[in-house]
């Protein structure tokens, strides 16, 4: 996208610019790589905040379900996601469209005329791959220790196949949440949003955990292992320097280098938001809040980490984090549990996130980002994306059931779904 060639000169000759040429190619796709890997890490991320969030009873069930996660979104992203994202010429609309099922490269796929020569076909695939199966481990993590697994598993199959690819090819398959002037740089609505609402729709129909809600009150059900848990934001936060930092689609020096500084200062904006006001309701130094606010600072700037000043960066992150501890308190008071808090930070703050473009986006275009294209954006995604997962968790749970019974939740998920602990 921003890959830029070295202009010829009466005194640099046709090979040495070619040669300078494929070498800016190769530094671009190089990075996208290693932007890829960085992405891949925050699977570990998700794996670790998720685990040390549930029940020491409940470990092997979420880390079986992170593991099956990143399977299903790469195989079923190879065999028909790619294409629904990126049709190229198949389009209907604007709406939906499929290139065919498979890879296929062509003749150029491999070369610098593929993407104005800034990384190669399979490296945009792998790329993309991993921001899918991103979505749905955003799922995993709210409706964890109550759902049954081959449930959530075939929800997920159908989640990553269809609803994650469709919603990403409106906005970056050229559809026409693109053409419309809508504005998503790395995903605050295409990838968290999209995770948050379908998480929201498992929640309203699995119900809290036995004994969350009481007559009394709101009982805290506590992770069993802070020290997992903040191992988990910590790699999140370093693997978002390629989700954003990849989301650049080139090597650009400058802007690049950009969202390195507006993510991580987002991201620490986040965490001293989060703290201020979460010791303001509660009036305890509260660790969960924190790791969450970091995330929802980072979720906040996703959409817009290319196009706002640093200045602009930590006023979205300190808002963003603001918003994490009173969106958990609400989500409680509604009684819709959610474990990790993934609706407060991949939802709420991601919908914070696709406003701020509007608020602090510097585009040269003056019809992108506007406020009206924004929301537009948010309603259309989070209703297809809701409307979509509530139908899959309904069908599941007239047909398989999506609830264990009261016996295995208390046993806990690792005894009676995988027969074995997490700890001897």
């Amino acid at each position: 996208m921003y890959f830029t060639t070295i202009s010829s000169s009466a005194e640099v000759s046709a090979e040495a610019l070619a040669v300078a040429n494929n070498a800016l190619f190769t530094i671009n796709n190089l990075w996208i790589l290693m932007a890829t890997v960085l992405v891949f890490v925050m699977h570990l991320g998700f794996s670790a905040l998720e685990a040390g969030l549930v029940r020491k009873k409940n470990v092997v069930n979420i880390l079986f379900k992170n593991a099956m996660i990143i399977a299903i979104g790469l195989l079923t992203y190879w065999l028909s996601g790619f294409n629904l994202m990126y049709p190229g010429d198949s389009f209907a609309g604007g709406f939906i469209g499929f290139g065919g099922f498979g890879l296929d490269p062509g003749s150029s796929g491999q070369t610098a005329d593929y993407a104005d020569g800034s990384y190669t076909y399979y490296t945009d695939f792998i790329f993309q791959a991993m921001f899918a199966a991103t979505c749905v481990t955003i799922v995993s993590g709210a409706v964890a220790e109550r759902i049954k697994l081959n449930a959530f598993l075939i929800f997920a199959l159908l989640f990553v196949t269809l609803v994650y690819p469709i919603t990403g090819m409106w906005k970056w398959g050229g559809g026409w949440l693109d053409t419309l002037g809508f504005y998503d740089f790395a995903g605050s609505t295409i990838v968290h949003s999209v995770g948050g609402w379908a998480a929201l729709a498992g929640i309203i129909l699995l119900g809290p955990r036995t004994g969350k809600y009481t007559k009394k009150g709101i009982r805290p059900i506590t992770g069993h292992s802070m020290p997992l848990a903040a191992i988990g934001v910590f790699l999140l936060w370093f693997g978002w320097f390629g989700f954003n930092g990849g989301s650049v689609l080139s090597a650009d020096a400058n802007l690049v280098s950009l969202v390195f500084v507006t993510t991580t200062l987002s991201a620490a904006a986040g965490a001293i938001g989060s703290f201020g006001i979460s010791y303001l309701m509660t009036k305890t130094n509260d660790l969960s809040m924190v790791l969450n606010g970091i995330l929802g600072g980072l979720v906040g700037i996703t959409a817009s980490a290319d196009a706002v000043s640093v200045n602009a960066s930590i006023l979205i992150g300190l808002i963003a984090g603001m918003i994490i501890p009173i969106a958990v308190a609400g989500f409680d008071r509604l009684k819709l549990d959610d474990p990790v808090g993934a609706t407060s930070v991949h939802l709420v703050c991601g919908i914070w996130g696709t406003i701020a473009v509007a608020i602090f986006g510097d585009f040269d275009d003056p019809n992108v980002g506007q406020m009206s294209d924004q929301l537009t954006g948010i309603v259309s995604v989070g209703a297809f994306s809701f409307s979509a997962a509530y139908i899959f968790f309904y069908l599941l749970k007239v047909g398989l059931g999506i609830r264990v019974d009261e016996e295995e939740e208390e046993k806990g998920l690792d005894i009676m779904e995988h027969g074995m602990r997490a700890y001897s």
